[in-house]
């Protein structure tokens, strides 16, 4: 009896899997177990499917879309600041070997 009700579960159950997305809810499940807040995790998964919504696109794959984009790392290593800031580090740096080795 208990066989024919596994069965019949298992057999149900990959008939729903394809109901919706099986990483749809995997985010604020995360969430849940991780903070205990079911309203955190309610907030996680409806500004996750807002985003997605309002994009076409999930926050994942806007994340990697804004990390791999060309114009932001161009403009970040011409900066003058970037250029200050590590002519600064070098010549700290320089300093500091400078006085180890006398």
């Amino acid at each position: 009896m208990i066989q024919k009700k596994i069965i019949l579960g298992l057999f149900i159950l990959s008939f729903l899997n394809a109901c919706g997305p099986p990483t749809a809810m995997l985010g604020p499940v995360y969430t849940f177990t991780s903070t205990g807040s079911i309203a955190q995790a309610g907030l996680t998964y409806g500004s996750n499917e807002l985003i997605t919504s309002y994009t076409g696109k999930t926050p994942y794959e806007n994340f990697e879309e804004i990390a791999t984009s060309k114009n932001i790392q161009k403009k970040t290593l011409k900066s003058d600041d970037f250029h200050q800031l590590v002519k600064n580090r070098f010549e700290k740096t320089r300093e500091k070997i400078k006085l180890s080795t006398q």
